[in-house]
């Protein structure tokens, strides 16, 4: 499933004028700390509304400034794991996982939780509270969050970033074997290169609110240095 972003957003001083498309597979937003990589990820999700231009998903139209389309965060169908998880503290394992199906049958709530606490290896972790977890624990349980509603694609923001180094790597590798057995498509925030290399099929590289470049982690983080792409951009204020 496609994904096409091209819009502009002013943020006080700081202007994110972002447009690039990725493919299925696991893309990865690289760039500096504060260089628009987080906002991107919230203006495709339905949380930041860009002044201008369009989103699209697949087939569908989630945001075009011309058209007067912006759909509501519920029925974009995105899935999203915030940078400190998010998890809901006076909620179990068990509910904070089912949140965002509530409306459904218990029988299809508990079917689809067995399959999450199997998929993310948190048998036997359904009654304990976010606060009983370890770092990895809680991060799995916030990526169950965001695919019980059956999302059409799947938002990372630095996920690892508050995980020990050997943690995160091991974390990396049960990603992308989740993403290439779900076959969902995932796009990634990250600052972190070795992340990048390991994880991504495709990198789309930021700098200053603009993207530098979208390729391969193999020829944007390795075979030139950033500083050699032009900054090029279809807006202007």
């Amino acid at each position: 499933m496609r994904l096409e972003v091209s819009f502009q957003k002013r943020l006080g001083s700081f202007c994110l004028s972002v447009d690039f498309e990725v493919p299925d597979g696991l893309t990865v937003l690289f760039g500096p700390s504060g260089c628009g990589k987080s906002s991107t990820l919230a203006a495709i999700a339905g949380l930041l509304r860009p002044d201008r231009g369009s989103i699209r998903l697949g087939s569908e139209t989630l945001f075009d400034a011309a058209r007067k389309v912006d759909r509501p965060v519920r029925f974009r169908r995105v899935g999203y794991v915030f940078q400190n998880y998010a998890l809901f503290p006076h909620l179990d394992v068990r509910r904070n996982i089912c949140f965002g199906i509530e409306h459904e049958p218990p029988a299809v709530q508990k079917q689809r939780l067995d399959e999450l606490l199997g998929l993310l290896q948190l048998n036997g972790l359904a009654g304990r509270s976010p606060r009983e977890l370890s770092g990895g624990q809680q991060q799995r349980v916030a990526l169950a969050r965001a695919l019980a509603p059956g999302p059409r694609i799947l938002l990372l923001d630095e996920p690892f970033s508050a995980l020990e180094t050997e943690l995160r790597q091991d974390l990396g590798a049960e990603l992308k074997r989740l993403q290439s057995q779900l076959q969902l498509p995932v796009l990634m925030v990250t600052h972190s290169r070795s992340e990048t290399l390991q994880l991504a099929d495709t990198v789309v590289q930021m700098a200053e609110g603009q993207v530098l470049a979208t390729g391969s982690a193999a020829d944007l983080l390795t075979r030139r240095p950033h500083t050699d792409v032009s900054v090029e951009s279809r807006f202007s204020w």
